[in-house]
């Protein structure tokens, strides 16, 4: 293999701003430290959390690369020192705390996961932040159990795309809301028993209804705001509620009775602050839980579109616009 270049191509945030902000420029390629490996990125995934942090509303945690960019999929071509699972040559997805955004990007050697057969790399890419998302907040904060009833809001998005389908594979059932009837209908293709369009319809009254008059066992909510109240109402006794984003706020005014009389549990979390144990850990229950699924086809990320790299900016439009069903992907 050749020897690796000094510099690389990556998508700098020049300021606070809009999609415009991103711009093409050359940075150092880092070095791997110990137990991390220097991954050659052939694709990297695009989140919410790009978007926030290219807005200024979400800086990046100390030492982690300016760059956004938080899952990569790609070739390994170099390793740090106490590296054991990889050697160069392989090829992995990987969640990373930043600098998906780049020709070349570091990854802790435990958050990086194989690439299961059959799948591209673009599809890898779309993999370890949003299953990891997923797996860890319903299955293992939201503990959702088979034949339990699932209300995951924005089923179209990468966040809910992953929930309805491995909700599905693990035998739940699964309410979810969308905007427009394209949307519902995409969600119920993947395994949503009942698609709500929260434009022309309740999705309390849907799911009260869907649920005969029992409510869902756990919320999965990327909304906040107004949603908060009326996730209470949503919920089952006993029910759980997990908190993932705040696209509308993080500020709710709530009447907490419904948390006593139905015995709620809301909780939440972030992944990105997480310690590197912590996600490793996650890691590996979706290697053992997940890639199984996935290298079965019962289970696959859904790819709305792809772009260049130096087109991050259209990236980050398409994902503004909320058009998008499943993820956006840049490819190198």
């Amino acid at each position: 293999m050749a020897a690796l270049p000094a510099q690389m191509t990556a998508i700098a945030i020049r300021s606070p701003g809009g999609p415009e902000v991103l711009t093409a420029e050359p940075r150092p390629v880092p070095e791997p430290g110990d137990r991390e490996i220097l991954i050659e990125v052939a694709a990297a995934g695009v989140n919410r959390p790009d978007v926030m942090q290219r807005m200024g509303l979400y800086p990046p945690p100390p030492g982690a690369p300016d760059i956004p960019g938080l899952e990569i999929a790609g070739e390994v071509v170099a390793c740090g020192t106490g590296v054991t699972r990889w050697k160069k040559g392989d090829k992995v997805m990987a969640l990373v705390v930043g600098g998906g955004y780049a020709e070349f990007c570091i990854a802790h050697e435990s958050h990086a996961l194989p690439v299961p057969a059959g799948l591209s790399l673009t599809e890898a890419a779309a993999i370890p932040e949003t299953f990891f998302t997923v797996w860890y907040n319903a299955f293992e904060r939201g503990r959702l159990a088979a034949r339990e009833t699932l209300l995951v809001h924005g089923g179209s998005s990468g966040i809910g795309t992953t929930a309805i389908q491995l909700a599905a594979a693990f035998g739940a059932r699964v309410i979810t809301t969308a905007g427009t009837p394209e949307k519902c209908e995409a969600c119920r293709k993947l395994g949503a028993d009942v698609a709500i369009n929260y434009k022309t319809e309740d999705f309390v009254a849907v799911t009260k209804q869907a649920t005969s008059d029992r409510g869902a066992d756990l919320v999965l909510d990327i909304v906040g705001g107004d949603y908060i109240d009326r996730n209470y109402e949503a919920a089952a006794v006993e029910g759980r509620i997990v908190q993932i984003a705040f696209q509308s706020s993080s500020r709710a005014t709530v009447d907490f009775r419904r948390l006593m009389l139905k015995r709620l549990t809301h909780t939440g979390s972030t992944l990105r602050a997480r310690s590197v144990a912590d996600k490793g850990a996650i890691a590996r229950a979706v290697e053992a839980k997940v890639l199984p699924l996935i290298a079965a086809g019962r289970v696959k990320p859904v790819i709305d579109s792809t772009f260049p790299l130096r087109e991050a900016a259209a990236a980050h439009a398409r994902m503004e616009s909320s058009q998008h069903i499943g993820k956006i992907v840049l490819t190198l």
